[in-house]
């Protein structure tokens, strides 16, 4: 193994790192380094999170600034306001002995004057969210004529929050010769495809396989009826003591009545979702890094730039539809040499996104039995019999406390006593699950006994079959006729029903992309202002068409006849007519 002054790192910045616990690089580090400092050509590194990328493209691009020129030359893009700070605060610990370079994270929900001012001072590093960056070329403030390097961290996510375009208009800015990296978790063809649109001669270093989960971490899953799902997430809880975890769901509104039951039931959690201020959302992480809460209930987007080494545990409490979204979610424990778990809490129906998400890592997920009371209690009991022997006793300072307190409690006996320390941690735990229930799913009929057909989970699905989903309860299923391969992303959604959408804000649950179109879910009551928005507008010059998802209609198909839409589906008015048809009892009909 290399040691950093073999990778050609300068004291000042190795002196920094080692102070900081460094001790020699990791495969990230020891792949990119030298190729940033002494070699041409592009870079894309496909690596998980938490393998030391920062450090990765940080070091370099402090050793390749000039600090007596006092204006940007590196710019690194981050999608989220917190991956943005943790970066800028990482360089900046970096750069310690080198105090001449100057880092400077700009990103929304920050005053935007103070940042300008920053700007004026002279800069040599700039870490930046696509939409303020963009907010500070317009104005005039950032000079980027001298940028020689960029990179592009967590760029498929970048992709995910819809910021292609942002990233166009940001490089248009920045001189042709220059050098750009793509820091990457996975590697889905739209990221290959920005590599060759932006990127020359790129050297692709890969650590680990394409799209694989951390070897460190252990793949298990919890099978319970839909309805068990929070009493299986509580009995995961109740069964590690010492759990520390993040625990995703797919929507805001789940986010928050997860973390609101839990808060209730008694447990150190709390929420972090786009509904938050960045005050409350700021809070909330520190209060998390700090361990004063110990369960992070989130979604996707809000968890990103969370920097946490020593997460137990990583809870799906929702399966994403992306596996790549697995492979983040994950990634997110198991770090820094330590070991973690990534659990997945299940229904029966979701047997077939597991088995995806297996195949698309290269594991497989161990299925376990939901804990049991009896185990729980023996293992909360274990526990606190742990922690009395590791306490730390002041000998002077409790002694004269004692002698009150033994003739106190002389009457007890040593039995009785341990039995009142054990009652006094444990008669919440021991009430809540008295004669508590087993709540895994079990299968109606094992594997061997069905002899109709091969078990569902195991069909090869088709085109059509995958499309075949129906809306979560008290939500509609719609249909918009733009997909990924239009560059249209679950950010670009968002901005779209914000922007057509008369009346009240519109909640969003699951989002399907697809190549040629996307299926989404709103609340039954929103669904007509949505689909009458959307119908007749347009994005990149596509006009849009939106209707009720037909969970028997082959969507890929009719959305691959180009300039044809028309002659296939309903028109808006049509859509509502032909409801209203039904509810009277007259025929409907599809316009020909």
């Amino acid at each position: 193994m290399k040691t950093f002054e073999e990778l050609g790192v300068i004291p000042e910045l190795r002196r920094a790192i080692e102070e900081l616990g460094f001790e020699s690089p990791m495969p990230v580090q020891e792949k990119v380094i030298p190729h940033l400092l002494s070699e041409p050509g592009d870079v894309v590194a496909l690596a998980q999170t938490g393998t030391g990328k920062t450090a990765a493209f940080g070091l370099p691009i402090l050793q390749r600034v000039d600090p007596a020129l006092h204006k940007p030359q590196a710019l690194i893009i981050s999608p989220t306001r917190e991956l943005c700070l943790q970066i800028g605060s990482d360089l900046a610990d970096f750069s310690k002995y080198l105090p001449e370079i100057r880092v400077l994270p700009v990103y929304g929900g920050s005053s935007i004057e103070s940042q300008i001012r920053s700007l004026r001072k002279g800069v040599q590093i700039i870490v930046a969210t696509p939409g303020r960056l963009i907010d500070l070329i317009n104005r005039g403030v950032v000079d980027m004529s001298n940028v020689h390097t960029v990179v592009l961290d967590e760029a498929d996510e970048m992709l995910n929050m819809g910021f292609l375009d942002s990233i166009d208009a940001i490089l248009s800015h920045v001189p042709d010769e220059r050098k750009m990296l793509m820091f990457s978790a996975t590697m889905p063809n739209e990221i290959a495809r920005i590599a060759k649109k932006y990127m020359k001669n790129a050297q692709e270093f890969v650590v680990g396989n394409r799209n694989e989960g951390s070897k460190n971490v252990k793949h298990v899953y919890y099978m319970v009826h839909a309805k068990d799902k929070y009493l299986a997430l509580k009995r995961i809880a109740d069964d590690s003591p010492s759990i520390y975890a993040i625990i995703f769901c797919r929507t805001r509104r789940d986010t928050q009545e997860i973390a609101d039951k839990l808060i209730q039931d008694g447990y150190n959690a709390d929420a972090l979702h786009g509904d938050l201020s960045q005050q409350q959302r700021d809070l909330v992480m520190k209060k998390f890094r700090d361990k004063v809460i110990t369960m992070l209930v989130a979604t996707d987007v809000a968890a990103r730039g969370l920097d946490v080494d020593d997460l137990t545990h990583v809870i799906n409490y929702g399966l994403p539809d992306d596996t790549a979204v697995y492979t983040h979610r994950s990634g997110r424990t198991g770090r820094a040499g330590k070991t973690g778990v990534s659990v997945a809490i299940i229904h029966s129906r979701e047997r077939n996104k597991l088995r995806e998400i297996e195949r698309a890592i290269g594991k497989t997920f161990e299925r376990k039995d939901v804990p049991t009371p009896q185990h729980i209690i023996e293992k909360q009991i274990y526990n606190l019999a742990d922690k009395l022997e590791r306490v730390e006793v002041d000998e002077t300072e409790i002694a004269k406390y004692l002698p009150g307190v033994s003739r106190k409690l002389s009457w007890l006996s040593d039995e009785d006593l341990l039995k009142r320390v054990v009652s006094l941690e444990f008669n919440r735990l021991l009430d809540y699950y008295k004669d508590a229930p087993t709540i895994d799913y079990i299968d109606e009929k094992p594997r061997k006994e069905r002899k109709d057909r091969p078990e569902r989970d195991d069909r090869p699905r088709t085109e059509a079959e995958k499309d075949r989903r129906t809306a979560a309860r008290g939500m509609a299923r719609l249909y918009v006729n733009v997909g990924k391969s239009d560059g249209f992303f679950a950010g670009n959604l968002i901005d779209l029903l914000n922007n057509v959408v008369n009346g009240p804000r519109v909640d969003v649950g699951r989002i399907d992309l697809m190549p040629g179109y996307s299926l989404f879910d709103v609340s039954k009551k929103d669904a007509r202002r949505v689909i009458e928005g959307i119908t007749g507008s347009e994005f990149a010059g596509k006009r849009l068409y939106s209707e009720v998802a037909d969970p028997d209609k082959n969507y890929a198909r009719a959305s691959a006849r180009k300039n044809k839409h028309s002659d296939d589906t309903q028109t808006t008015a049509d859509y509502f007519k032909a409801k209203h048809s039904k509810k009277s009892g007259k025929k409907s009909y599809h316009r020909k």
